[in-house]
């Protein structure tokens, strides 16, 4: 991906802000347990800045958690529907290549979906600066989970007609990929979950990625109403379960 399709892919969520919050899959409890098993230390009470918190999924089940959360986000419609979505909860404007916090100010530095449009080069040396000692940076994505065979043959036929998501490109993301200077000693841990949804509900899921946002509104209705006919006689009573592998990396600052 070039870089300027890797920011018109990035920016492409503003406008479907509402689609996103609406419709995104959330995050299982298991998740936030194996990220403080790894940190070795919980959320209540926690200083947690949530990196690229778009319209605040992951952000008010870390305030659930009793974390003292805010979020970070650089987009303009996110952060209005972060607003409408989490009044309580204090948003700030910024991404995670230039963190608008203070140097060792957080015990949580958090990138949910969010780690892959940032510059490691930049994004690294931030989040170092920014923990304190004995603070934890954790990444993580719902990916696909392709030993299921109707979501391994959907993931296929949006390769073959659009590419594939940055998610897909890696079903995640290596310990390389995310730190390619080394200098993050990262722990991997996966978490498999489901959630049954509309047959609407899960078409208007996938088509709030980037590689749908930026495809014209013709290409991306035909491409999404025949993906609706083709499911329909997998799923004729209309629900789907969408299962997911949650890829969860976390690495301490010493």
């Amino acid at each position: 991906m070039t870089a300027s399709s890797h920011l018109t892919r990035a920016l492409s969520f503003n406008a479907a802000a509402a689609q996103y919050a609406a419709n995104r899959p959330s995050y299982p409890p298991a998740l936030f347990d194996a990220i403080e098993d790894l940190a070795a230390r919980p959320f209540t009470g926690a200083r947690v800045a949530d990196i690229g918190a778009g319209t605040g999924i992951a952000t008010a089940l870390l305030h659930a958690r009793g974390a003292e959360v805010i979020g970070v986000e650089p987009g303009d419609g996110m952060a209005a529907q972060f607003h409408r979505t989490n009044p309580g909860i204090p948003l700030i404007r910024g991404s995670g290549n230039a963190l608008p916090l203070a140097t060792a100010s957080v015990d949580f530095l958090t990138y949910a979906q969010a780690w892959h449009w940032t510059d490691p080069d930049h994004a690294v040396p931030e989040a170092l600066r920014v923990l304190r000692p004995g603070g934890a940076l954790a990444l993580w994505w719902n990916t696909y989970a392709l030993d299921v065979p109707w979501i391994a043959a959907q993931v296929h036929r949006i390769a073959h007609a659009f590419g594939t998501d940055p998610v897909v490109d890696t079903n995640g993301a290596s310990t390389r990929a995310a730190d390619p200077s080394g200098r993050l000693d990262f722990t991997r841990r996966m978490v498999r979950w489901s959630r049954r949804v509309s047959l609407d509900t899960h078409l208007a899921n996938i088509g709030s990625h980037s590689i749908f946002l930026v495809q014209s509104d013709e290409t991306r209705t035909a491409f999404l109403a025949e993906e609706k006919n083709h499911l329909l006689t997998l799923f004729p009573h209309g629900t789907v379960e969408e299962t997911y592998d949650v890829d969860l990396l976390v690495a301490t600052h010493t």
